[in-house]
Parts: C-alpha cells; sequence; structure tokens
C-alpha cells in the first residue's frame, strides 16, 4: 500500500497556528514520521483528511506538500505500517480503558442506587461519545489492528451495562 506523505511549515511565532494543526492532525490520525512531516495510508478514506489539514494550514499562514509515494524497499513500508498499527493500538486500548471506567460508573449508579433519568441522560451521553470514538478508530484502521476486537468487545460491555441501567431507570421511574 502507498502512504501519502505531508510536509509542512508553520508560521514560526503563531503558538494557535500549532494548536490548530496539532489537533487536525490528531483527528486524521496523522503519523509522525519526523518533525513537520506526517504520513497517511493512501486510501479511499483519507483524501479529505488531507483537504482539511491543507485548509487548517491555509487558514494559520503554513504552507503543506502532499506527495504520494511508494515505499522502495519491504522494510521502509513495514516499518510506516508497524507505526500506524501502534498507533490504532494505543487508542483501541485507551477507549477501551475508558469503557472499563464506564462500566465502573454504571456499577456505582446501582450501588447507590441513584436512578434518575438526569443521570440516565449522562451516562447515555458519555456512551455516545465511547462510540463516536470508536467509529473514528475504525475509521483509521484500514489495516486492522489487533486491538480492534477488544476494544469493540468493551464497547459491547459498556451498551450492555447501560442497557441494563435503563431498564433499571424505568422500572423505578413513574411514568
Amino acid at each position: 500500500m502507498g502512504w501519502i506523505v505531508l510536509l509542512y511549515r508553520l508560521p514560526s511565532s503563531e503558538s494557535r497556528a500549532r494548536v490548530a494543526v496539532w489537533r487536525e492532525l490528531r483527528r486524521s490520525g496523522a503519523l509522525h514520521v519526523q518533525q513537520s512531516v506526517v504520513a497517511l495510508p493512501d486510501a479511499d478514506g483519507f483524501a479529505g483528511d488531507v483537504e482539511r489539514l491543507r485548509a487548517v494550514l491555509r487558514e494559520v499562514g503554513g504552507h503543506v506538500t502532499a506527495l504520494h509515494t511508494e515505499a522502495l524497499g519491504d522494510g521502509d513500508d513495514g516499518r510506516l505500517l508497524e507505526a500506524w498499527q501502534e498507533a490504532r493500538d494505543a487508542e483501541y486500548r485507551e477507549l477501551a480503558g475508558e469503557c472499563v471506567k464506564f462500566l465502573g460508573e454504571i456499577d456505582h449508579e446501582f450501588e447507590i442506587e441513584e436512578f434518575t433519568l438526569a443521570e440516565l441522560d449522562e451516562e447515555e451521553a458519555e456512551l455516545a461519545k465511547l462510540r463516536g470514538w470508536h467509529e473514528r478508530i475504525r475509521r483509521l484502521d484500514v489495516h486492522g489492528a489487533p486491538g480492534g476486537p477488544a476494544a469493540e468487545q468493551a464497547l459491547e460491555q459498556a451498551e450492555a451495562a447501560l442497557a441494563r441501567y435503563s431498564a433499571a431507570v424505568f422500572e423505578r421511574t413513574p411514568p
């Protein structure tokens, strides 16, 4: 698989520019190859990310050059692929950890018998964030990182816990 390599330059004195670009790079999942050089898989879902990065850099007065590249040797592509997979696995592990925290929150609600609609709304919002995060990681995971199934299972457990809590709230809430 090929890669899209972006070489960019930011205005030197603009911390706002660095933060804006960092956020967009983080959102895109771009792999930092070295300072001001990032790579994305040359796959269908990443063209929009490249254009958003271009727009952010243009907006803050920076410059970007985007190149379609192919690795010259097997080891070159393997290193990029390994780093890409490690980044996705780290995100999956972080998501799974947050799902465990969510399960703890639900268990705590049962322990203290906090069965209110307001609390249910909060828990539903938290699960929606977890689902959105999972979808973002899955969109970036074009190579099937090994941590994906465990994160999927952790999210399913969080969904089941919320369903259990939701049923308990409605059982205890008058119509």
